[in-house]
């Protein structure tokens, strides 16, 4: 399943509010990134977990001066 599906199932509320702000932002934000900055407006203590995923994983990265 994608990380977006489980989102929904596993947090109705935030995904619904994450929705709303990608939506409202006129593609400026992705659902990803809208549904992480609700998370942390409702859940702070989940901070560390922010930026999990923004970065890019080592094969993800095509110029090895990016490295």
């Amino acid at each position: 399943m994608s990380t977006s599906l489980w989102r929904w199932l596993l947090s109705p509320l935030t995904s619904w509010r994450a929705w709303r702000l990608a939506q409202d932002s006129k593609g400026t934000v992705s659902f990803d990134v809208a549904w992480r900055r609700t998370r942390i407006d409702r859940h702070p203590d989940e901070m560390p977990y922010q930026q999990h995923g923004h970065l890019a994983a080592d094969k993800e990265i095509e110029d090895p001066a990016a490295r």
